[in-house]
């Protein structure tokens, strides 16, 4: 007789210290404290290593720009990002340099080489990044996550892998604004049934607070959108973390 599998509770922001070590690798900067802003402050408030890794400094926000308004969009956000961390509590951070909304079209063996460099390094317990569909379906997002899957099949260690992922409850917490703002015109994240869900940040008080104020801190390119919704609004749409296993895993264990 087959016994059914018990699938432990996720983890949620009191019991973090269960992911270890944590390396997260991001396409852009914002991306980061989006999608696990709460985690990373969560991690780093438990005394844990939190790595952060990102792949280029987001120069192509405006498609229109020239080569010089790129070059001033970069620094700014080079600081931002660093100003966004602080607020988090994250010290470790890595830039692979890459061209934004170019590394669909990058030799793959430089940043599969560099976040190889960086797992043996920092020796991961768990890795978070974008699953396949780039949570927004960006190039760039799904980009990284093919590199990161690239380094991990050499890499070869026990690590846990997990990806941005919503429930349809979530999925739907603010759909106006979604659509308002074209959140995901490219893609849609993955949806999953609550049980899939290793990790879920209800977040409230001191820790939203961090988030919403890591955010804010990259105003360049979240500044706009606070002011259109208000920042209650922006708060409460930002207010949920959730991290799944990859959809292979789940299907090769079941």
């Amino acid at each position: 007789m087959r016994h059914a599998e018990i699938t432990p509770p996720p983890v949620s922001s009191e019991d973090v210290a269960r992911l270890g070590t944590v390396l997260s690798v991001w396409a852009h900067p914002d991306d980061e404290a989006y999608l696990a802003g709460a985690l990373l402050a969560s991690v780093t408030d438990s005394g844990q290593r939190a790595v952060c890794v990102t792949a280029t400094r987001g120069e192509a926000a405006d498609p229109g720009a020239g080569a010089d308004e790129r070059a001033d969009l970069a620094a700014r956000r080079t600081g931002e990002l660093e100003a966004a961390l602080g607020v988090l509590g994250v010290t470790e951070h890595h830039w692979l340099d890459l061209p934004d909304g170019g590394c669909a079209d990058v030799d793959a063996e430089r940043p599969v080489g560099r976040v190889l460099e960086l797992l043996e390094e920092v020796r991961p317990d768990t890795v978070v990044t974008f699953g396949p569909d780039g949570f927004t379906g960006h190039p760039d997002h799904r980009a990284v996550s093919r590199w990161v899957d690239l380094a991990l099949a050499r890499w070869q260690r026990g690590t846990t892998l997990l990806h941005p992922v919503v429930t349809a409850e979530v999925l739907g917490l603010d759909r106006a604004l979604d659509e308002e703002y074209g959140v995901y015109e490219l893609g849609r994240p993955r949806v999953v049934a609550p049980d899939e869900v290793r990790v879920h940040l209800s977040l409230a008080d001191d820790l939203l607070d961090r988030k919403v104020a890591a955010l804010a801190c990259q105003e360049s390119q979240t500044a706009g959108l606070i002011s259109g919704v208000g920042r209650d609004r922006f708060r409460n749409w930002v207010s949920v973390e959730m991290l799944a296993a990859p959809a292979r895993a789940r299907a090769e264990s079941g």
